[in-house]
């Protein structure tokens, strides 16, 4: 007899953008669920992204595509109705937009996240909702004494940063994620909702439009290859953890597949002390992978940005046995094998743009797959 696989339909808010498409893409690939992207389309690659899942999906009928907001209530409401598994990627990512228009990027990120919790809520159906949070929540570590060794800065927080470091919102996108991380938790508390909160540090892979603003690794390597002059700001010595792309979808799947455990908790996710780089760093791996090494400037550093965070990982480790797989070698080899395969995508400026129409992208666009 065959074995019966429970039914799932996945909505992925923010579906259209990079960690979004791949995880649609391994839906696609390697399960039977199917799969409704929610995304108003306003990030560079959006079209694109849809268009190679479109092409993956064929005539499954498997892939569903809404051009919505997340702050159109009545829009995520009708979205959640269906969905057994809720994943929220939709963001206003960058610190400096936050600064400039605070109130857009709580309406973003906190109200957004509200109407989807509302929407679960009052549906009834009680689907797993998984939160994509920062690090920013953690502030700028500004109690830690950090020194320069070599070509990164070092101090206590080389050592990881676990759950139990205290919150403190820093800029009004700290403040908006951080708003919405705690309403995810405490909605999973109060309402009995199967929740999950991953507080992630630098996420980088194949599929990554970068920027100044958001993508920093990506937009490192694009930028060698085009011969585009980098802006560092601070000294360079600035160091984060890098996690490929495909190990946070093993940390999604880990999460379902361990729910007696994951249920209701935060973690920080993330590459952790052995995929740790300063930007100085990343400029020299990025010239032993491609051969070309940015020309850039120094700048001061903006608000809220931290000297030092790497992940401490060692909570979802020990609750689903999840570990990083990639090296932060080996994820700029793959960003640069999709540059190479998708080289007309970089002919045009990249540039990040936040407001987009959904008159303007429903004309050109098929609504599903």
């Amino acid at each position: 007899m065959a074995r019966k696989v429970a039914f799932r339909s996945v909505l992925l808010f923010g579906g259209a953008g990079f960690i979004g498409t791949n995880w649609a893409s391994r839906l696609l690939e390697t399960t039977e669920a199917k799969v409704q992207i929610f995304d108003n389309l306003s990030r560079q690659g959006s079209r694109h992204n849809l268009a190679y899942l479109q092409k993956l999906a064929g005539r499954s009928g498997r892939l569903q595509i809404t051009i919505g907001d997340v702050r159109d209530r009545e829009m995520v409401s009708r979205a959640v109705r269906l969905a057994t598994e809720i994943y929220n990627f939709a963001a206003q990512v960058a610190v400096t937009t936050s600064i400039e228009d605070p109130r857009l990027d709580f309406e973003v990120n906190t109200g957004g996240t509200f109407n989807i919790l509302e929407s679960v809520r009052s549906s009834g159906n009680r689907p797993f909702v998984l939160f994509t949070s920062t690090n920013k929540v953690y502030g700028d570590f500004g109690g830690e004494s950090v020194r320069i060794e070599g070509r990164r800065y070092v101090s206590a927080a080389s050592a990881g940063s676990s759950e139990t470091q205290p919150l403190d919102f820093h800029s009004p996108y700290g403040c908006s994620k951080g708003a919405a991380d705690q309403y995810v938790h405490d909605y999973g508390r109060i309402f009995n909702l199967p929740t999950a909160v991953f507080r992630m540090s630098c996420i980088a892979g194949q599929r990554q439009f970068g920027n100044e603003d958001q993508g920093w690794v990506a937009h490192f390597l694009y930028s060698a290859l085009l011969g585009s002059p980098l802006t560092i700001f601070g000294t360079g010595h600035q160091v984060r953890d890098i996690l490929n792309v495909q190990d946070l979808l093993d940390a999604f799947e880990s999460i379902r597949q361990n729910s007696d455990k994951t249920r209701g908790q935060i973690y920080n996710v993330g590459g952790g002390t052995r995929n740790s780089v300063s930007l100085l760093e990343l400029l020299d791996l990025i010239e032993q992978v491609t051969g070309k090494r940015p020309e850039y400037r120094l700048e001061p550093n903006r608000p809220g940005d931290q000297a030092i965070y790497i992940t401490d990982h060692s909570k979802l480790t020990r609750h689903t046995g999840w570990k990083p797989k990639t090296s932060v070698k080996e994820t700029l080899e793959r960003i640069h094998a999709f540059f190479r395969n998708n080289r007309a995508l970089f002919a045009q400026p990249r540039v990040q743009e936040f407001e987009t129409t959904r008159a303007g992208v429903i004309a050109d666009l098929p609504r599903t797959a």
